[in-house]
């Protein structure tokens, strides 16, 4: 009788406990699935963003662009910008290693002509801003800014500390070396070339040793060893966008080539390049002797996409491999490039329409992409793109090239997507001197890119602007 009574009864527990069983199987099953759709998803994102960095952003600034940035240590640091159409400049700051940027100061300045150029470091505490013809210093770290003004045409400085800044300039007979001890309250012009051949680019070591070159007419490259007062020649035709040294001895400088000294700048040696497109070196960045980082023109083609890369060495220039910090962004040059040491550094994007960087407390990518060009070295001697002209240029404008020895040549234009939009030149030629002409008028403004393709591979590609 009991069992009777009791049979329905288990027997209904027993299909509820099915049924819940089934429904926990159903539940755990929707689950699993969407742990796979979360990774799947984690992993399409981790194509876009190269493992080691990460994506900042600079605040809105009503058209300003990125100039120059500095940092004092991993958390803080500064950067200037451009002058906007409200003819504003900025000084920015971070307070936690680029992650957030805030306007630390604004200077109305008065023509859309004038920007802030360089932030320059002195110590934990003070840093220099230069505009055209005033200049910021703080001694509080971006607490408080003291404006000074100067009436000189300088184009690039170096401080040597808190109070001594030396200044050049390459216009006319007020060209030359300035100098300052006083922070900037008074200069003294303690050397000149005379009318021409006088320096628009300084770098100095120390209080001493430095170098300095004229790169907007004849390039002429001198040192000196004593503070700037004397200066001796030391290659008349070459010139330096950047240049840092480890110590006394050892340095590299860049242009459209990367080149070391160990001997204290007397003599240059070009080291193989790494394997990127458009390569100009605009930001060196120097860890210790085996490594320094590069910033400036560099890209590479991935699919049909131009994505900004910096260049690395481990072993003091003999190779150089390129990473591509942020596939989330194509077609970005990171002009500028810092690393305080082994682990944090950042690189920043310093071009209209682009007021982002990336970040890296890691030393960048744990899987650096290698891309050395042995054979660099060789092709640049046997065969040379230079830039079109003009530059900008509205519709028309030239592309030069020289080639060694022969080949099959081509030349091609891609827009800024890397789609081919046209082929210039499309056959054998003979070693010598060539030119051809893009016209633009029925693409839209922009930048594109040309390329000198020998023999099916690209050997140079460079980058023009399209103005209507």
């Amino acid at each position: 009788m009991l069992y009777a009574l009791l049979t329905p009864l288990l027997s209904n527990n027993y299909i509820n406990h099915m049924k819940t069983t089934k429904i926990f199987s159903r539940i755990l099953d929707v689950l699993i699935l969407l742990v796979f759709i979360l990774f799947f998803a984690s992993a399409g994102f981790q194509d876009k963003s190269t493992s080691g960095w990460y994506q900042q952003w600079f605040p809105n600034l009503n058209g300003s662009t990125i100039k120059d940035i500095t940092f004092l240590d991993s958390l803080t640091g500064f950067a200037v910008t451009t002058s906007n159409s409200l003819l504003q400049e900025y000084i920015l700051r971070t307070t936690n290693g680029g992650d957030n940027w805030s306007i630390n100061y604004t200077f109305n300045t008065p023509s859309s002509n004038r920007y802030f150029f360089r932030v320059i470091k002195v110590d934990s505490n003070t840093v220099y801003a230069f505009s055209w013809t005033e200049m910021f210093k703080t001694t509080n770290r971006g607490n408080n800014w003291a404006l000074i003004t100067y009436d000189l045409p300088c184009g690039d400085f170096a401080v040597l500390n808190k109070d001594t800044i030396l200044g050049v300039s390459s216009g006319g007979f007020g060209g030359g070396v300035w100098r300052t001890t006083n922070g900037g309250l008074s200069w003294q012009n303690i050397w000149s070339n005379g009318g021409s051949g006088n320096p628009d680019k300084i770098y100095m070591y120390d209080r001493n040793m430095g170098f300095s070159c004229a790169i907007s007419s004849i390039s002429f490259l001198r040192k000196t060893t004593n503070g700037g007062f004397n200066w001796s020649d030391i290659n008349i035709t070459d010139d330096f966008l950047d240049m840092k040294f480890v110590d006394t001895l050892t340095g590299w400088k860049g242009t459209n080539s990367i080149k070391k000294t160990t001997d204290g700048g007397i003599t240059w040696f070009q080291q193989a390049s790494p394997n990127v497109l458009s390569f100009i070196v605009r930001s060196i960045s120097i860890i210790n002797k085996d490594s320094v980082w590069l910033g400036g023109d560099a890209y590479k083609i991935i699919g049909n996409t131009f994505y900004g890369a910096l260049c690395k060495t481990t072993n003091g220039g003999t190779n150089w491999d390129y990473q591509i910090p942020n596939m989330a962004i194509d077609s970005g040059r990171y002009l500028n490039v810092n690393f305080i040491d082994t682990k944090y550094g950042w690189a920043y994007i310093n071009e209209t329409g682009f007021n982002d960087g990336v970040h890296t407390k890691v030393g960048g990518n744990d899987t650096t992409i290698s891309g050395v060009n042995n054979n660099s070295t060789i092709e640049l001697f046997n065969y040379q793109l230079f830039q079109n002209y003009p530059n900008p240029f509205n519709p028309t404008t030239t592309i030069s090239y020289i080639l060694n020895k022969s080949g099959n040549i081509s030349i091609k234009v891609f827009d800024i997507s890397g789609k081919e939009i046209e082929e210039l030149v499309n056959k054998r030629q003979q070693a010598g001197s060539y030119k051809t002409t893009f016209n633009g008028s029925k693409h839209s403004s922009g930048i594109y890119f040309y390329s000198l393709i020998i023999d099916g591979k690209v050997i140079d590609t460079k980058k023009m602007m399209y103005v209507k």
